[in-house]
């Protein structure tokens, strides 16, 4: 009966795995997370049926391999969502994300709130807006951020626009050209992404020299597969490179 059990559950855990890959590829910009999310779904379907020829040694040694994962998404989670502003900073960098012809996808519509909300307690920052032209957009990230921005109250005069770049690292060093001229004097800049993708995001604003305080996004639990596996792999990807 146990057995029985354990196999139901794994089989619905792989089903619900890969259906949620497909809606994902309906309402996101596919990424590695994609993949990687199928291949773990067919993975825990093919352990389900296999699972009465597994000796228990194999049970054993997969168990502990599971906890490795599960830990590195709890110290994202946890980093991600420990928030260190102080609300004196003099500028915002909101990092880019998907777009679909003109609309930003809901992650990156969570980080511009969050942005907002930061703005709302501290009015004399500047917030800016990065990234260039995704594959199913018509315009840029960073003009379809600001026109979000200016529709939940934002003044267009407190928004600069970097429209070039198309990754993490770019957002960064590009933003960071635009602030250095922006601030002869030097800056304080608060970084805003989705919690996930903070700690990667805060260790590659201080290898390009900027010291940043950080505020992570809200992230929709569905969308948790696709977005920790994929940044687990940039990450230990960010520590080897």
């Amino acid at each position: 009966m146990i057995l029985i059990l354990i196999r139901f559950t794994l089989f619905l855990t792989g089903a619900l795995t890969l259906a949620n890959v497909a809606f994902m590829f309906r309402v996101a910009n596919p990424t590695i997370g994609f993949t990687l999310q199928a291949v773990l779904g067919a993975g825990v379907l093919l352990y389900a049926i296999l699972l009465p020829r597994i000796p228990k040694k194999v049970h054993v040694i997969a168990g502990i391999l599971c906890l490795i994962p599960l830990v590195f998404v709890l110290f994202l989670f946890v980093y991600g969502n420990t928030s260190n502003v102080d609300y004196t900073e003099d500028v915002v960098i909101v990092l880019g994300a998907g777009v679909m012809g003109e609309t930003v996808s809901r992650p990156l519509a969570h980080r511009l709130d969050a942005a907002a909300r930061y703005w709302e307690q501290n009015p004399a920052a500047y917030i800016i807006v990065t990234g260039g032209l995704g594959n199913r957009a018509t315009i840029t990230e960073a003009e379809a951020m600001a026109r979000y921005l200016i529709r939940i109250g934002v003044p267009e005069d407190r928004i600069l626009l970097e429209e070039l770049s198309t990754s993490t690292y770019e957002n960064l060093i590009f933003a960071n050209a635009i602030l250095t001229e922006h601030f002869p004097d030097g800056f304080r800049a608060v970084l805003v992404t989705n919690d996930f993708h903070i700690y990667r995001s805060v260790q590659t604003a201080r290898v390009i020299g900027l010291d940043v305080t950080r505020i992570g996004a809200y992230t929709d639990w569905y969308t948790w597969p696709v977005n920790y596996l994929r940044e687990m792999l940039a990450v230990v990807n960010h520590w080897i490179s």
